[in-house]
C-alpha cells in the first residue's frame, strides 16, 4: 500500500500540544463575606456598565446563583433610586473636553 493511501495515523508524540503552564488565579469579584444587597451600592456599581448596562456574567466572572442576585439588587437600587438607570459618566467626560477646548483659545 502507498504510503499516500494509508490511512492517517496519529502519533504518539504531539507538536503543536500546549504545554502546561502555571497561571495566577483571578480572585473572584464577590467575596463569600460581601452580601449581595440593594443598599451596598459600592458592590453593585463594579458590576454595571458606562453606559448603565448591568454587565454579563462571563465578564463578570461571577456564578449564575450570584449573577441572578446582582440583577435582582441592581434593579431594586434602580427603583429605589440608589443607582441611575442611565449612567452619565461618559457625558462629563464630553463636557470637560468641550470645556478644556474652548479655554485653550484664551489667553
Amino acid at each position: 500500500m502507498d504510503q499516500s493511501k494509508r490511512p492517517f495515523r496519529k502519533s504518539k508524540h504531539r507538536p503543536f500540544h500546549k504545554s502546561k503552564r502555571s497561571f495566577r488565579r483571578r480572585l473572584p469579584p464577590i467575596q463569600p463575606g460581601d452580601r449581595i444587597d440593594y443598599r451596598n451600592t459600592t458592590l453593585l456599581c463594579r458590576f454595571i456598565s458606562d453606559q448603565g448596562k448591568i454587565l454579563s456574567r462571563r465578564r463578570n466572572k461571577v456564578t449564575l446563583k450570584q449573577q441572578r442576585l446582582i440583577t435582582i439588587a441592581i434593579k431594586q437600587a434602580r427603583i429605589l433610586s440608589s443607582l441611575p438607570f442611565i449612567c452619565h459618566r461618559s457625558e462629563n467626560k464630553e463636557a470637560k473636553a468641550r470645556k478644556n477646548f474652548k479655554s485653550y483659545g484664551k489667553k
